[in-house]
């Protein structure tokens, strides 16, 4: 009998936890000028319209981050044990009242994350044409270039982003960056010493996806548009951008993170690469890559590029 009831008291005692972890999830609700603003706690925190959406843990979870990037802690991955899910959702949560995953309905939102980690996969990738479960199962196979050429140190910003002696700024993060000055640039946003200690984007998976994010959400010059403002519909393209076959969609997100290094450029492999993994991640997350739209929202292999390399640039 005794027993009996220490079954029923645990039952009872689940019930009770599960309702008060439906009830956390619930958000905070209110109305300001007329507006709804939520608060959904940690991972959609401030007062924003965008946490009264679906956040990013709503519809991507731990088994779909897996799904994405399958090979990613396999013996011949050279980050072995650094990427996961969890530094990903938490890396997110900053951006998430700001939008990122959160614009829209669901639908709107799985595509975001999933160009976002279309370009994260590609730039990160260590597939191959013939590599085990095919090219693009091998995203986060990095976390820093492998054998840099050069220290990328640029002295033209030497009064704003002096180079460290004895540091390198080779390409490093979920959407490596590379040079002095855009260390110290994204460091200066994300309030870390990235100038000085650069090898804190290979140290913290957390770090290194906000740093990817903090680049997806801000314009890389003064009057240009986001990568996600161009993606998820809230930029709007002038009488020049359609001139310059600038349009929203997937095609210019390329155009705003990496310019002329790919866009302009005809039919390119790079070009091909990103388009690629983020169809395959569009398929691996049940939306169907015909949901990404026409060609011309997908490429931007004729549009005029944004921003056009100096001599000295390499890739980004």
């Amino acid at each position: 009998m005794e027993a009996k009831w220490l079954v029923l008291f645990s039952v009872a005692a689940m019930l009770v936890a599960l309702a008060n972890c439906q009830e956390s999830l619930k958000p905070l609700v209110k109305m300001v000028k007329g507006k709804k603003l939520c608060d959904k706690g940690w991972e959609c925190k401030g007062w924003s319209k965008y946490c009264c959406n679906h956040t990013i843990s709503d519809y991507f979870q731990t088994y779909q981050f897996e799904d994405l990037f399958a090979k990613r802690n396999t013996p011949v991955a050279h980050a072995v044990g650094f990427w996961d899910y969890h530094s990903f959702i938490t890396a997110a949560a900053q951006y998430q009242p700001h939008g990122f995953g959160t614009t829209g309905e669901k639908l709107q939102n799985m595509k975001e994350v999933a160009a976002f980690l279309g370009h994260v996969g590609s730039k990160t990738s260590c597939g191959y044409g013939v590599a085990t479960g095919g090219p693009l199962a091998w995203g986060l196979c990095y976390n820093k270039e492998m054998s840099p050429s050069k220290i990328y140190c640029d002295d033209y910003y030497k009064y704003t982003y002096p180079c460290t002696p004895g540091v390198s700024y080779h390409g490093r993060g979920a959407l490596p960056i590379y040079w002095n000055y855009n260390y110290g640039e994204t460091g200066e946003a994300l309030k870390v010493d990235l100038l000085n200690h650069p090898e804190y984007l290979e140290d913290n998976a957390t770090l290194a996806f906000q740093t990817a994010m903090w680049r997806w959400m801000t314009p890389m010059k003064k009057h240009q548009p986001s990568a996600h403002d161009v993606f998820v519909g809230n930029w709007k393209p002038t009488k020049n951008d359609t001139l310059a076959k600038r349009v929203p969609g997937f095609g210019t997100t390329m155009n705003v993170l990496y310019g002329d290094q790919v866009c302009g450029q005809g039919d390119s492999d790079s070009m091909n690469n990103m388009i690629s993994h983020y169809l395959y991640y569009l398929d691996l997350l049940g939306v169907g890559r015909e949901e990404a739209g026409p060609h011309d929202m997908l490429t931007c292999e004729e549009q005029e590029p944004f921003t056009v390399s100096p001599s000295s640039a390499t890739s980004s």
